[in-house]
């Protein structure tokens, strides 16, 4: 099987424009509290990049890594977590991700977060997939709504590819 983006989706644009709010909303929002970002790695790292330098506040960073793909596209259900660098313990943190799809990741994180000591855990993503929610969690901040379709692109991948567009695209799978 191979895979190409057939349609872009979300442009460079339009991304950096959505960030921007974004950033703005959180600003304000978290403006007077300790505040920790955590950047669900690999697929959230571009985001995280772009949405940490559009909130003026000061912002404690760490990363997550984050695993419940086991490759292709079909999500296993289990979900295994890694924790990256800053403490989180007496902060609100704000975990950036690339896509909320099943929710499990996203349902996990917020549980261990709050476990190690997190004041309030909310969830921020570039692309909110409702559709196919399956675990009882929703984000608070999204970028964008999508369809049920395979996308790739600024961060998000298709078996480790696609990456490094600088645009959401839908992605279709084609048997060889």
């Amino acid at each position: 099987m191979h895979a190409e983006v057939t349609k872009v989706l979300f442009s460079e644009e339009r991304i950096a424009a959505r960030v921007k709010e974004l950033g703005a909303r959180i600003t304000e929002d978290y403006r007077g509290v300790p505040l920790a970002v955590a950047g669900v790695l690999c697929g959230g790292s571009v985001f995280c990049a772009d949405l940490i330098r559009r909130i003026d506040l000061p912002v404690a960073l760490t990363f997550v890594r984050a695993s419940s793909y086991g490759g292709g596209t079909a999500p296993q259900g289990r979900v295994k977590l890694d924790l990256l660098g800053a403490d989180v313990a007496g902060r609100h943190v704000l975990v950036a991700e690339d896509i909320i799809d099943t929710g499990f990741t996203a349902a996990a994180l917020k549980s261990e977060l709050l476990a190690r000591g997190a004041l309030s855990v909310k969830l921020c993503c570039l692309l909110d997939k409702p559709s196919r929610r399956r675990a009882d969690v929703s984000a608070d901040y999204a970028g964008f709504t999508v369809p049920d379709v395979f996308v790739a692109g600024y961060g998000l991948d298709y078996d480790g590819m696609y990456r490094n567009l600088p645009y959401v695209g839908a992605v279709e799978i084609k048997e060889d």
